[in-house]
């Protein structure tokens, strides 16, 4: 069988019982974490990739950690432009931390090497990665052996994505980014990320890349640089990753849907082509 994980990203939750943009944060983190342990019990981990929180308030990560409590899998929590370092460290077991207290870390698989990495900036919603940070990065591809692939996350994408607001607020340092990676990109089999909350896969050079929609508001789609930035109630999604040597698929699902679902195959004794024509959708 695949190895299998769960992609979650921007949870975006307030205190309890608040509301954001006229939905429950925590009421729909709440019905993925059922979601998932209903369906995906099997999964070794699941990687939420940063906005945890909309505020950054201690009350909110509260709040999180109790809601991922019930979910019956480890999970890693990353940091993302909404949320507060020291907030998320203090108040989250599950938020790796390095030598110089940026929630940053890996996890060693049997298909390589996770490396999860902090691009938060608390003075801007655009991501950074200082120094400090594009070392730790540099220093632990360096020292992984010759023939270990790596699946990278990180909340911000390090490219545009074609989402003008979205992309105003991207990586600041991608040209610093793509110089510490450049000699590993061969062996990056996937890179994650969060941050855009759409539904967007392609290629970042050759490295596959996917992002989801967050579980509670979106973005919405519009590629005009002139159009206005919004919002959208648009359904929330999780990720179902499954990896093999040889391959790396990404499921994004929509855990709230609730539109009919039904055989493809017609009814003992009617025609397939009647069944498909005379369908009777509700």
């Amino acid at each position: 069988m695949p190895f299998k994980f769960i992609h979650l990203t921007d949870t975006h939750l307030a205190g309890p019982g608040q509301k954001l943009y006229g939905l429950d944060p925590r009421a729909r983190l709440d019905a993925a974490i059922a979601d998932i342990n209903k369906h995906h019990i099997d999964a070794a981990f699941a990687v939420v990739t940063g906005d945890l929180t909309h505020w950054g308030e201690p009350t909110a990560y509260a709040n999180f950690a109790e809601a991922m409590a019930a979910l019956k899998i480890p999970y890693i929590a990353m940091v993302g432009n909404h949320d507060r370092r020291v907030a998320c460290l203090d108040g989250l077991k599950a938020a790796p931390r390095d030598s110089n207290g940026f929630v940053q870390g890996t996890r060693t698989t049997e298909h390589g090497l996770l490396v999860f990495l902090d691009t938060l900036d608390e003075t801007s919603h655009a991501g950074e990665m200082c120094a400090k940070r594009l070392g730790w990065l540099e220093s632990t591809l360096a020292a992984a052996p010759a023939d270990m692939p790596f699946v990278v996350f990180m909340h911000h994408p390090p490219f545009p994505v074609g989402v003008h607001a979205m992309d105003e607020i991207s990586l600041a340092q991608s040209a610093e980014f793509a110089e510490v990676i450049a000699p590993y990109r061969p062996r990056i089999r996937h890179l994650f990320f969060g941050h855009v909350h759409r539904p967007i896969f392609g290629s970042y050079g050759k490295i596959p890349f996917s992002t989801l929609r967050g579980t509670n508001h979106q973005v919405w789609f519009e590629l005009d640089a002139s159009a206005p930035h919004l919002a959208s109630h648009e359904p929330p999604a999780y990720g179902v990753v499954l990896i093999d040597q040889e391959n790396l698929v990404v499921h994004s699902h929509d855990f709230l849907d609730t539109s009919l679902r039904f055989p493809f195959a017609a009814p003992e004794g009617m025609n397939d082509r009647d069944y498909a024509l005379n369908f009777a959708a509700r």
